[in-house]
C-alpha cells in the first residue's frame, strides 16, 4: 500500500502522471483525495472505473520510478562532488607549482641583479640613478594634470 508520505514527497509527479495515464481526472478530482492513499484510489475508481489493484500498481510504478531518478540524481551529485573536488585539488598543485616556480625565479633573478651591482657599481648607480629621475618626472608630469 502507498503511504501518505510517499505520497506528499512526490505529489506534483504523482498528479502529472495520474493525468497523464487517466485523460479524465482534473485538478479538482485530485486536490479530493488530500495526500491520502486511500482517497486518492477512491477517486480514480470512481472518475475512471480502474480497479482498486490497476490505481495501486500504477501509484506503486510512478513512486518506484520517483525514487529511482532520486537515487540516480543523488549518484550524479555524489559524481559531480567528487569531480569538483578531483579538478579543484588539480588547480590547487598547479597554483602551488607556479608559486613555487615564481619564488624561484625571483629568488634567481635576485642573485643576478646582486652579481650584477657587486660586479659593476658605478654603472649600477648610473642606472639606479636614471631610473630615478624617470620615475620623478612620470610622477611630476601626472600631479600636474
Amino acid at each position: 500500500m502507498v503511504t501518505r508520505e510517499e505520497l506528499r514527497g512526490q505529489w506534483n509527479q504523482v498528479k502529472g502522471r495520474l493525468r497523464d495515464h487517466w485523460g479524465e481526472l482534473s485538478d479538482r478530482d485530485l486536490s479530493r483525495a488530500q495526500g491520502s492513499a486511500e482517497e486518492l484510489i477512491g477517486v480514480v475508481q470512481q472518475k475512471t472505473g480502474a480497479t482498486r489493484r490497476e490505481v495501486e500498481e500504477f501509484l506503486h510504478h510512478i513512486l518506484d520510478e520517483g525514487s529511482h531518478m532520486s537515487e540516480r540524481a543523488a549518484d550524479a551529485l555524489q559524481h559531480f562532488a567528487g569531480a569538483t573536488q578531483e579538478y579543484a585539488d588539480e588547480a590547487s598543485d598547479a597554483m602551488r607549482r607556479g608559486a613555487n616556480q615564481a619564488a624561484q625565479w625571483s629568488e634567481d633573478y635576485g642573485k643576478r641583479v646582486a652579481e650584477t651591482v657587486r660586479s659593476r657599481p658605478t654603472e649600477s648607480i648610473a642606472i639606479a640613478f636614471g631610473l630615478g629621475i624617470a620615475a620623478g618626472a612620470l610622477f611630476f608630469l601626472n600631479r600636474r594634470r
